[in-house]
């Protein structure tokens, strides 16, 4: 089988790695121009070559590849005049890594299998380190015949590749995933202020909690630094886990869930951006600041 051509929008933190995977490992790649020259003309030194605009980039590419923030951003290259769905063709495969709402994948699916394409949804877990060193994970939602067609593709940059089933899987899969990892951001926040609160030395309990059932990496990255006074242990920017948030509790009332704590989490998160914390440096790890802020207590706390 021929070697795929790779066309890639969206070479930020985390595409910029997995489009370098993708060159280094031979994939004729295409990546589109960003407003962030650097990781574009680093991509191009490696051996990529520059779209200016989506029709281009679909008329070079086999698989489309897309890493952008979520929904939103996905439904305006699909849709958006010259996007990818008027420039693509019958047979190409589109593959949306990002977090996106299961609803929209499966409308976006359903539009380009009109047009003879096929949408996969395949995101990811892990950071941009993981993405640089080709170590990411990937969930995929495709028939299984796409899916063996591209698992040569995700094998590029990623070190474990999930089938979860048809098309929409992944991102439910994903949202799912994500709930999970930041529900527990969120109680790791109020347990950080409590210590601050009740005069608690807030690295003894990261000692204690750290030796008992409930420790994980995830703990450790986030509390382990915040109680330094680093909250940028979890490289994930606290408004995209709003974000993500968002999509999983309108998913979840869509399959008439029962559960608070998913709602509880969501305004958690948007309790913290009300308070200053929703900028592009602000990570996960602020939500320990937001509720130290809420408390009316510093953290880490002053000595002395």
């Amino acid at each position: 089988m021929s070697t795929k051509r790779i066309g890639f929008i969206g070479v930020g933190l985390m595409g910029h790695g997995m489009a370098k995977n993708l060159v280094e490992k031979g994939f004729p790649t295409l990546v589109m121009g960003h407003r962030n020259r650097a990781p574009v003309e680093d991509l191009v030194q490696r051996g990529a070559k520059e779209a200016k605009e989506p029709r281009a980039l679909c008329d070079g590419s086999d698989v489309v590849i897309l890493c952008v923030t979520g929904s939103a951003q996905v439904e305006d290259l699909v849709y958006g005049e010259g996007g990818i769905l008027a420039s693509g063709r019958s047979g190409q495969i589109v593959v949306d890594t990002s977090t996106s709402q299961p609803q929209s994948t499966t409308r976006i699916a359903a539009d380009m299998q009109a047009k003879g394409m096929r949408f996969v949804d395949a995101p990811l877990t892990r950071t941009p380190v993981e993405a640089e060193q080709g170590r990411l994970n990937s969930m995929v939602g495709a028939d299984d015949a796409t899916f063996e067609e591209i698992r040569p593709v995700l094998a590029a940059y990623s070190e474990n590749i999930l089938h979860a089933g048809a098309t929409g899987a992944g991102h439910k899969l994903k949202l799912i995933n994500n709930f999970g990892v930041i529900g527990q951001l969120a109680i790791v926040g109020e347990l950080l202020a409590a210590c601050a609160r009740l005069d608690v030395d807030p690295r003894m309990f990261f000692k204690l909690f750290s030796l008992g059932a409930a420790n994980s990496p995830m703990f450790q990255n986030v509390a382990g630094k915040a109680v330094e006074g680093d909250f940028a242990g979890h490289k994930f920017a606290l408004v995209n886990a709003a974000k993500d948030m968002r999509y999983y509790n309108q998913m979840a009332m869509d399959a008439g869930l029962s559960g608070p704590m998913a709602a509880s989490t969501l305004q958690s998160l948007i309790g913290a951006i009300n308070l200053g914390f929703g900028g592009p440096e602000h990570m996960t790890g602020s939500l320990i600041q937001a509720q130290a802020r809420l408390n009316g207590v510093t953290f880490p706390p002053r000595k002395g």
